[in-house]
């Protein structure tokens, strides 16, 4: 497993617990969910169940905020009774839990596109799944950031200081509290678009580099996406169909050209190097960052050496504050960062710390950001 988004912590029971359904057909596996979760103060397991006809079944009768669907059981599996649950309970959380296979790697990102708030590999084996701490850990954390969804309209993450010469926004962003502080665009030109995402953040990236074509031809995209290996590598061909462009997993080494959509590896931090006067990929196998690998902080940092003001930078929705220190590091050499808004954002962890420590130039629903980059693109510096 080469992602964990957060350390879980001790967290004191709510007055209304996060409701949990295990849907499994292994009982090894089922059980051993159930005992996670039960194990945390604040979640509790309301039903255990074999196939996905039961869950479909017992759904409508259970005050339920997240589910753990396995992809693979007898009766109905779990690509099928997606939609059937979704349809029965519109605020359900679902949370594809899959094993490490391009199968179900394409199956998981079939089931973000049917409604699916977030997905899980198991470990390859039963064994290292009883056994595999960073397993337990993102899938807690997965369940209590969208668990928590259900209790206010999104998860905030505030970072307390604010960077230093930011200014008061303008508008609806006005009216959060604290009041945002947003700096203002950079007068470079931007020579690269570096992109940090989490949770729900394939979906936001194919409907962004739908409206992008354009922009990708004046300058390459760069994009760190909270991803093991095999799901970075599909990723990366939904986002090449999207934008039609080319897109591939990043090569260590490799020159940076505009044009181009670069992933980073699952399991692999990348960061912007010089080689000769040119910019490269810099790939490394590094500790965890955030608790991540591949971590969005590494990439935004070297951006920010290697572009200095002619960087920007964008972070989607996610949990935690990965992306929060590097999009600091753009907006201190002079670059531009943007959010993504709460609204929007799945989870507003990642994009919410950015954006309340004020470093960002913008704090923009999904549907703006496209065309607000070609502007900047395009010479707009306001």
């Amino acid at each position: 497993m080469s992602t964990v988004l957060a350390a879980a912590s001790p967290v004191a029971r709510t007055e209304k617990p996060i409701r949990v359904m295990v849907v499994d057909d292994a009982i090894v596996v089922r059980s051993l969910l159930a005992r996670w979760v039960e194990a945390e103060p604040d979640m509790e397991i309301v039903a255990s169940l074999r196939t996905g006809r039961e869950a479909v079944a017992r759904i409508e009768h259970s005050d339920v905020d997240v589910v753990l669907l396995d992809i693979d059981m007898p009766e109905l599996d779990g690509i099928s009774a997606l939609p059937l649950l979704l349809q029965k309970k519109r605020d359900l959380a679902v949370i594809m839990v899959s094993t490490f296979t391009r199968r179900s790697a394409e199956i998981s990102f079939r089931a973000l596109a049917l409604g699916a708030a977030d997905y899980i590999p198991k470990p390859e084996t039963t064994r290292e799944t009883t056994t595999s701490v960073e397993f337990r850990r993102e899938l807690i954390e997965k369940i209590r950031s969208l668990g928590r969804n259900r209790f206010s309209p999104r998860v905030h993450a505030r970072p307390p200081a604010p960077a230093p010469g930011a200014r008061k926004t303008a508008g609806r962003e006005a009216e959060a509290a604290p009041p945002l502080r947003l700096r203002p665009f950079a007068a470079t030109a931007p020579r690269a678009l570096v992109i940090g995402s989490s949770t729900g953040g394939p979906q936001a990236l194919t409907t962004l580099m739908e409206k992008l074509p354009a922009a990708i031809d004046r300058a390459p995209v760069l994009i760190t996406q909270h991803m093991p290996p095999m799901f970075t590598t599909i990723l990366a061909e939904h986002l090449a169909r999207a934008a039609e462009r080319p897109a591939r997993e990043a090569a260590d080494g490799e020159p940076i050209r505009a044009g181009t959509i670069y992933v980073a590896p699952g399991g692999r931090h990348m960061r912007v190097a010089h080689n000769d006067g040119a910019s490269v990929i810099a790939l490394d196998d590094g500790p965890l960052v955030n608790f991540c690998r591949p971590a969005v902080d590494p990439l935004f940092a070297s951006a920010a050496g290697v572009y200095g003001g002619a960087a920007l930078a964008l972070i989607l929705t996610g949990m935690g504050h990965d992306g929060m220190r590097g999009a600091g590091a753009i907006a201190a050499s002079g670059g531009s960062v943007i959010a993504q808004d709460e609204a929007t954002s799945v989870v507003w962890g990642m994009p919410g710390s950015a954006a309340h420590a004020g470093v960002c130039s913008a704090v923009l629903p999904l549907d703006q950001i496209g065309p607000k980059l070609l502007r900047l693109v395009s010479g707009e510096r306001t």
